[in-house]
């Protein structure tokens, strides 16, 4: 992705123009956070709880629904992992399985002594598994 900065000393204030081929769910992603609608909502029953990316350690997906967990607490969501992935940010989430996304930040230990997987520890003493299909992206986004 191309960047470019440039400074208006009469502008009232910054403004951000995308300029893509296509209007793709990066893109859109990407306006989002902009925009300052990157915070995902949780939801504990029939309370809405407002999440921070920086407070997430893994999305994952249990009882034909999705679910979001957090160092105190677990919430549901109402989006779908795909729709996850392509609006967290790509280079602090990561899927490690057809049903999970984590935390890169989050991650406290590696164990890569098992055959045809890595045992992923995240903050909290929460574990997690990269399933084969994911084992040689994670490698490659964290430079094994």
């Amino acid at each position: 992705m191309k960047v470019d900065i440039r400074i208006d000393p009469g502008c009232a204030g910054p403004t951000v123009t995308i300029t893509a081929p296509a209007l793709t769910d990066e893109v859109k992603a990407l306006a989002a956070r902009l925009e300052g609608g990157a915070a995902l909502i949780g939801w504990d029953g029939d309370t809405a709880v407002p999440l921070s990316e920086a407070d997430i350690l893994r999305c994952y997906g249990e009882e034909k629904g999705v679910k979001v967990q957090t160092i105190g607490a677990v919430y549901d969501l109402r989006e779908r992992l795909y729709e996850l992935e392509a609006r967290l940010d790509r280079h602090t989430f990561v899927r490690i399985s057809h049903s999970e996304i984590v935390n890169l930040r989050k991650v406290t230990a590696l164990d890569l002594s098992l055959t045809g997987t890595i045992r992923i520890a995240l903050t909290g003493g929460t574990v997690c598994y990269v399933s084969r299909r994911y084992v040689k992206k994670i490698k490659e986004t964290l430079d094994l």
